[in-house]
Order: structure tokens, then sequence, then C-alpha cells
């Protein structure tokens, strides 16, 4: 039932033509990430690269390439997650259908950690010098661990009943850590690990913290998962991987897992911090260098065959984008639970996850009402960006369910569709200035800061979605090349950004009544009109990742009253690069040949890509 290690896994890949092995020496810096980019964007199978330049360790990447494969590693045991799931729903349903929760005992006796005195962990000592220095872009810091499980228990009240296992990024040279002693940790805004280090900076000592890499796939899962603060990933993670997780003691140091492959060992210095990053990130740009956290490194540890796994992340979909489906489905039923009227909730992969979340909820509050307007729906969209993660949601799109019972959240153009035909923009927009947002999201106005807005519709049709330009069609000075994204979306290229200019307010003014831009709800200011409506996947990158809603939000005839602001025309976005955005991604073109070098006939991975 499951699997013990991550060797035991890519033994399991293999047999099944789901892994193939490359021999050829590959080089850490640049060429790893890109051939597991293409990899990945081709479809392809598990990777094991057997030598690696610079280190003795092989590395693996591309485990979850698919949710097909995500699936198959998990294969003996998401049912009965899934059926967990549903008692955490409806805790009386084993007694109607006791057959069908027939193992739910087998997976609650699996969510308590077992401690153990000996372990594969401690078969060896190693040195950071000596890990796999893997760095995925030109301008990232320098190498970087990318499937870290970092550990942590509450100083208050230690033990794993309490710990954090999550999966914050850690930069292992570069910038001004002490070579070989010191390693970056960067964790965002609203993760576990945050409670634990504000009670190590309370009680003025160090907090204790293992970084983790490898071992049994679940433990990789349990790190995203986004659980109850208090509920430990460690019990989640013995569910999915069909086995209790064994965690070896320490003396004066924090447990480990017996079957991790690596495990660096040491501690925060509560008052101490170092520039980390660049990094580049899932939203398609670098994260750029700020002052975060560091470890002091006591102990490097490793198991004897270790493999150092890792994958890449850059503009969606990546490999992390079968992390986000898998905990869709994991626990996507146990919204409705958690949030009175909330039916479905979609945090869009495409536009970097938190700067856009769909969701659909009930509208029940007057429903004797002749005429039907958002009012449970603001409710519900109050209460979702007040539930953990989602609090980091800058664009909210809801709309009721009742309207289209049909309705599917993940059908980003339906769902569009739908709330741009019954939309008031001089009523149903309602803003949030000055607020938290995503650490790795630069459209702010600060790191963490920036502003959101929840756009909601209810309600019968209001207005017929053009698909095609009208004729008459006319654009200020400086703007043209207009481009029909979707029905009723319309992009059009801009003047470049200028601090001081006001572009986007002469893009809104002195457009008569009967201007066929009008018909448009929506209209998107970029930089390139013909990429942003080349795809919708093009427009909901660009649109969302480049605007900050209080700033870039401005709308034909617009208006403000008793401070709502709104507008009776078009509301228009403006997703052009400012300067304070951090850069996108861009890969490099040396490297990218020797990947595709790698492709050719008689090549390690021609036929993959």
């Amino acid at each position: 039932m499951g699997y013990r290690s991550l060797a035991d896994c890519l033994r399991d890949l293999k047999r099944t033509g789901r892994l193939i092995e490359i021999d050829a020496e590959v080089d850490p810096h640049l060429e790893l990430a890109a051939i597991q980019r293409r990899v990945y964007q081709a479809g392809g199978p598990a990777l094991l690269f057997r030598r690696v330049r610079g280190t003795p360790f092989p590395a693996a990447s591309n485990l979850f390439g698919t949710m097909e494969r995500a699936r198959f590693l998990f294969r003996d045991t998401l049912e009965r997650v899934g059926r967990l799931v549903e008692l955490k729903i409806d805790p009386s349903a084993a007694a109607r259908a006791p057959w069908r929760f027939r193992g739910v005992p087998a997976a609650l006796w699996t969510l308590r950690p077992r401690m153990v005195s000996r372990g594969p962990i401690l078969d060896s000592l190693t040195t950071l010098r000596a890990l796999p220095a893997i760095q995925s872009w030109p301008a990232d810091g320098g190498p970087f661990v990318t499937l870290p499980q970092v550990y942590t228990e509450d100083p208050d009240r230690p033990g794993p009943a309490r710990s954090n296992l999550g999966m914050y990024r850690v930069q292992l040279s570069g910038n001004r850590y002490e070579p070989d002693r010191e390693v970056g940790l960067h964790y965002q805004i609203h993760r576990g690990i945050g409670v634990h280090h504000a009670a190590a900076i309370r009680r003025g000592e160090p907090l204790r913290v293992n970084i983790i890499v490898g071992g049994p796939p679940a433990m990789a899962v349990a790190a995203v998962m986004p659980l109850p603060e208090g509920l430990s990933e460690l019990a989640f993670a013995g569910a999915l991987g069909g086995r209790r997780v064994a965690m070896v003691r320490v003396p004066g140091g924090l447990p480990m897992p017996a079957e991790a492959d690596f495990v660096i060992r040491g501690t925060i210095d509560p008052n101490a911090r170092k520039p980390e990053g660049p990094f580049g990130d899932h939203l398609g740009y670098y994260s750029l260098a700020h002052d975060f956290p560091y470890v002091r490194v006591e102990a490097v540890h490793h198991r004897r065959g270790a493999i150092w796994p890792f994958t890449t992340v850059g503009r969606p979909p990546q490999e992390d984008t079968t992390f986000g489906e898998l905990i869709h489905e994991l626990t996507g039923p146990i919204i409705p639970t958690v949030v009175a009227g909330a039916r479905a909730v979609h945090a869009v992969d495409e536009a970097g996850v938190h700067p856009l979340l769909l969701a659909i909820a009930s509208e029940r509050y007057v429903p004797y009402a002749e005429v039907r307007r958002p009012q449970e729906i603001l409710t519900v969209a109050n209460a979702l960006l007040g539930q953990g993660q989602l609090s980091l949601a800058k664009y909210l799109l809801i709309v009721a369910g009742d309207d289209d019972p049909s309705l599917d959240v993940r059908d980003i153009p339906a769902f569009l569709r739908h709330l741009l035909e019954r939309i008031d923009w001089a009523e149903d927009l309602h803003f949030q200035t000055r607020t938290t947002i995503d650490t790795l999201d630069y459209s702010g106005h600060g790191l963490n800061a920036g502003s959101k807005v929840v756009m909601a519709a209810a309600g019968p049709r209001r207005r017929e979605l053009p698909g095609d330009l009208p004729p008459g069609l006319r654009l200020p000075d400086g703007f043209g090349e207009p481009r029909v994204v979707l029905p009723g979306i319309l992009a059009v290229r801009g003047p470049a950004f200028a601090p001081g200019a006001d572009h986007l307010g002469a893009f809104c003014r002195d457009h008569p009544p009967d201007d066929p831009i009008r018909r448009f709800p929506l209209v998107v200011i970029a930089d390139d009109s013909e990429f942003t409506a080349r795809t919708v996947r093009n427009f909901l990158w660009v649109t969302f990742t480049r605007s900050n809603p209080a700033a870039d939000i401005d709308g034909i005839d617009a208006f403000t009253e008793q401070k709502h602001w709104g507008c009776r025309g078009p509301l228009v976005i403006d997703a052009r690069i400012k300067p304070h955005h951090a850069p996108p991604l861009v890969d490099d073109p040396d490297v990218e040949r020797r990947v595709d070098a790698l492709a050719a006939p008689g090549g390690p991975l021609h036929g993959i890509y």
C-alpha cells in the first residue's frame, strides 16, 4: 500500500513505462530545468538523470508531470482519502452506507506518525556543496531547492501533532549566504511556518527547522496542501501514502522522516535576515531579492542511494499545475462545508493562481424580489476572502449559480461570458484598497501590498456580447490594433506606460453614447494586443498578473458616489507592464540549443519532445 521511499516510486514508474533514465551528463545550471520544462510541456514521462555535473547524486523530475501519473502514484489511496473527505462533509454518511466506507478505519490508522529510533536517513552525512546546484532561470540568485518540505514545530507546544510541513523555497547558495553554512528560506504571506516563526521571535529563541528533500511522494503533496491551521501535514501524508509516516528521533533536534532522501538540519535566528532571490516564479516573472530569514545549517543527512527530486516553475502551466489539480480533486468538495452558500471555487492556474479566483454561489436572500441583484453572493465573497490562502485572491469573480445550474466554474470562457452578460459595472464592483496580496505578485504598491476587487453578477442577461469588431470602431490617439479575445472582451494596444501620463484616463474619456466600443463590457489595454488575444491562456496571464485593481481599473462614464466607484460604460483594465513590475521569464538561447540537441535523432530524449 503506497511507496515506502522515492526509489520505490521510481522503480514502479520505470516498470510501468512511465519513466526514462538519462545517462548523458547534464548541467544543473539552467540545462536540467530547461529539459524538465520541455518534457512537461510535451506530456512526457518522469525523468531520472544518472549523471549530474558537480554532484555524486542523481536527480529526478516530472514525477507529477501529468494527472494520469499523479493518480497512478496514489492509486491505492485516493479513494480512501476521498472517503475521509466525504465523512468530513457528512459524518452520518457512514451509517447510511457502511460498505462504501469500509476502508476508512485503515486510513484513520495511517494518520498518526510513528516515532522510530533508526532509519535510512541516518545512513550518511554530506555537505551543501555536494548537493545538486540546480538553477532554473538565467537571473536567479543562485541554485534553489524546488521541491522542499520544510518541517517546523510550534515552540510553545512542540511535537509532530502541531507541526507544519510546507513547500517554501530554499536558496542553496549565492547572495550573502556563508558558503556551505547558510541557506535562504523564503516563505510567502499567510503560510503556516509564520505562526511558528512568530512564536520563536516572541520567545527570543532560534526556530529549529528541517528541510526535507525526497522521500515518498505523498510527503511532497502534503507539503503543498492548504490544510487548516492545527491539522498536521504528516497526518495527511500518512493517509495519502497508505502508511504511517516514520519519524526518527534526533537528540537535541527535530525528528526527521526516516525514509527521506536528504534532510538539511539547522536553525533560524529570530532577529536575522539576508537577501534572498531573485527567483523565476510560478506567475511567470522573477520574484526579486528581498530580506528573508535564513537557516544556519548544522548537518546535511542523506540515505544511501539518495536521489534529488526537483521541478521548475515559471509561467503556467508547469508541473506545479498538477499539484493544483490534485488539490482541487481532494479538497474541492469541502468548500461548501467551510463557506455556506459557496458551490464551487476555482483558483485559475493560467493567471498565476492567486491573482484570479472564480466562484459560483447561491443567491437566496430575497427570492421574491422582482429584480435580482447580488446580495448573498457578496456575503460568500467576503467569506472566501477570509479563508486561508483564498484571502490572497486579487480578482474574485463570483456569480449566482441559480441563474444557470449547468455552469462549470472551470470552464473559463463560459464563466466569463455568463458574468459579462449580467454584470452591472455601476453596482457590482467592490474594491478593497491598501490590503495584502500574494508575496510573488509585483503589480501592487509594495511587497505583499496591493488591492482587490470583487466582481459579482446575478440575475437575467442584460446584454448581448459581440464576437467581432463592430464597424466604425474608433480608438483614441496612441491606441490601436483592437482584437476580440472572447465574446464581449476587447484587447487594445496602448502606448508604453510612462509615469505621470494618464493614458488610462485618456482612453476612457470622450466616448459618445453611440460609440461602438460600448458594445464591449470589458476592454483590456495591453502592450501587445495580438499576443493578449491569441489564446485565452495569454489573456488570463496578461490581464490578471499585470494589473492592480485600485490603480489599473477605470471605465467609460466612471463615477464615484458615497465612496462607491462604478462606471456606466465598459470597464477598462490597464494590463501594460509598469516600471515597478518584475521582469518576465525568458529562456537562455544557448541552453535551449543544447536541449534541442538532446532530442535530436540518437539523443537520449529523441521522440520525447
